[in-house]
């Protein structure tokens, strides 16, 4: 009886020590699509190598949310991911900018660039640090993927519009120097993980992201470059909103006692 109580123990520990498959093909799957961009980039298939990256934001969005709604989240899970984020939202952008647009710069192209890698990995280290210390509702910082999907939904812009060799090269040096610096930052980023879909919502949303999939689908260039730019901007915007709130409370706080006294 003992014996089999043993046999039982060890089983249960042996299979504590595999991985959950379903996630993490998904991981690895978005890692690939990083690397592929690295590639891409690198023959000179600009357009390609953005693609590969927004593909790569969607299955980054998806591998965190199917394990926690499958129960299948993990410590290896984590780690691999954000060190799959490193790649295909940090190198892989950080390649493509430079090979795209900062080329001509030389030294201070290239150092440009890495400044958007470094503060990316600054940002993954610094999310998994506070994962289990500040509210799950925000992001603390720009997300890296959200960055890495703005520079690559502003490369597929410039195709559109037909631009890709004239009037790219400053206007990418300040967004790279703008990213790089609110991924480290304080501001705040609504984090959408509070956001269920299995539960019941109002019908007119469901019109309203009916109507924004047939957007999309009809532009998709010029859309996705709105809502991720809509995303960057959201967190200063919110942060000034809040700022401004809160001083008009203070004064109005301060103006009743005198009131009082009158």
């Amino acid at each position: 009886m003992l014996d089999k109580e043993l046999r039982r123990g060890r089983r249960r520990r042996r299979v504590k020590k595999g991985v959950y498959l379903l996630p993490n093909l998904l991981t690895s799957a978005s890692l690939f699509g990083g690397f592929y961009s690295i590639v891409a980039s690198l023959d000179g298939k600009f357009e390609y190598a953005a693609a590969a990256i927004l593909i790569s934001a969607v299955l980054d969005g998806l591998d965190g949310r199917i394990a926690r709604l499958t129960g299948t989240t993990s410590r290896f899970g984590m780690e691999y991911d954000s060190l799959s984020d490193v790649v295909a939202f940090g190198l892989a952008p950080g390649i493509l900018i430079f090979t795209w647009a900062l080329r001509p710069f030389g030294r201070y192209g290239w150092l440009a660039a890495f400044l958007y890698v470094v503060c990316g990995a600054l940002r993954l280290a610094r999310f998994n640090v506070q994962v289990t210390t500040i509210e799950s509702r925000r992001f603390n910082g720009l997300p890296i993927p959200a960055a890495a999907a703005f520079v690559a939904s502003t490369v597929l812009l410039f195709f559109y519009l037909g631009r890709e060799e004239t009037a790219k090269h400053i206007p990418i040096l300040i967004i790279v120097y703008l990213l790089a610096f609110l991924m480290v930052s304080n501001v705040k980023y609504y984090s959408f993980k509070e956001l269920n879909l299995t539960r019941r919502m109002p019908f007119m949303l469901l019109v309203g992201l009916i109507c924004l999939l047939i957007l999309i689908a009809a532009e998709p260039q010029v859309m996705l470059f709105l809502l991720t730019f809509g995303y960057i901007v959201s967190g200063p915007a919110t942060m000034i909103f809040s700022r401004r709130r809160s001083a008009s409370r203070s004064a109005r706080d301060e103006d009743k006692p005198a009131e009082g006294k009158l």
